[in-house]
């Protein structure tokens, strides 16, 4: 132990976890596609059924916003909060007068949405590529429909302070992007 209480075997064995964590979910999104199947592209318009995929998860993903978005609102008048210098002066208080306990909750909020938001910008951009190249059906479903249950599962946790799940859920989200990325990739050199 350091004069700081930090342990450097530790440090050297969560280093290492930390590092090879996204090597070992992009291994098993590889995987899981290889033996689920993956086709070579054949660019064309998108099936309904994937249609239905990518609809079920949009509307996921906007009700983990709603949801983010609501519970920081609530969070903030629970603890007599304001979200900008216009709304303190207005109420007439001091942001440095406010509860800390309700600081560090609207961070909590503040930080589980940007953690959505930054993720879904991937989404966003993987999954309607991934629809235009004729997947396999099943696999699109999978990585779309993973990814949103992924990052509502990881919203909850990380509301109610469940990390070991939060994690597990943020597992579930990065392979299912990794998934689509993956996809796309092994399908587009199987030409």
């Amino acid at each position: 132990m350091t004069e700081k209480g930090i342990d450097p075997n530790r440090v050297r064995r969560v280093r290492r976890i930390i590092i090879a964590y996204p090597f070992a979910l992009i291994a098993a999104a590889v995987l899981l596609n290889w033996l689920l199947g993956v086709v070579p592209a054949v660019p064309a318009l998108p099936s309904k059924s994937l249609l239905i995929a990518l609809t079920i998860s949009a509307m996921m993903l906007l009700a983990n916003h709603v949801w983010l978005m609501t519970s920081t609102e609530l969070t903030r008048l629970k603890h007599g909060l304001q979200a900008t210098p216009e709304e303190w002066a207005k109420a007439g208080k001091l942001e440095t007068d406010a509860d800390p306990t309700g600081v560090r909750e609207v961070k909590r909020h503040h930080d589980a949405h940007n953690n959505a938001s930054e993720n879904t910008l991937y989404f966003a951009v993987l999954a309607p590529a991934m629809m235009l190249i004729s997947p396999t059906e099943s696999l699109a479903s999978l990585w779309m429909i993973g990814f949103a249950l992924g990052r509502l599962g990881h919203a909850y946790c990380y509301l109610n302070g469940k990390d070991g799940l939060r994690g597990i859920f943020m597992s579930v989200s990065l392979v299912a992007l990794f998934g689509m990325a993956s996809y796309l990739a092994m399908s587009l050199l199987s030409q």
